[in-house]
């Protein structure tokens, strides 16, 4: 799965031109992150169709920055956030980013990403929530 993140001036506004230009052509917007910081707008966000949505993004002026992030589905119980975590050090692969998308019926799901994740993806075969690999 890709994550689009467009990192660009805060202005009033931003969010509804982004969710319109995306609304506008029938993309929905799956998940949405917004931090506003130092006068900077950084939105990161899933979308079904990455490719269409960022051709239609830069089109409109937007820098998107496209990364591979694998969705992984977790007991929601102690210790098995370190579990998953740990078959990772053990093959030396960095988590660079992660975070909790939902929760649902016991388990959690999380967004992570990764410096290798093709091998991750093999590592942690057993937590994906999405076969991801085209």
């Amino acid at each position: 799965m890709e994550q689009l993140t467009i990192i660009t001036d805060d202005k009033v506004g931003l969010l509804a031109d982004i969710s319109y230009i995306l609304g506008k052509a029938k993309i929905n917007i799956e998940s949405l992150m917004v931090v506003s910081m130092s006068g900077k707008a950084i939105l990161t966000f899933f979308v079904k169709d990455a490719l269409r949505a960022t051709r239609l993004l830069k089109a409109n002026g937007y820098k998107v920055l496209e990364s591979e992030i694998l969705i992984v589905k977790l007991k929601d119980e102690p210790g098995q956030l370190s579990k998953m975590s740990s078959l990772l050090v053990s093959e030396n692969i960095n988590i660079l980013n992660l975070y909790f998308v939902a929760k649902d019926k016991g388990y959690s799901l999380l967004a992570l990403r990764v410096d290798k994740p093709k091998k991750a993806r093999k590592v942690l075969e057993p937590y994906l929530a999405l076969d991801e690999e085209a």
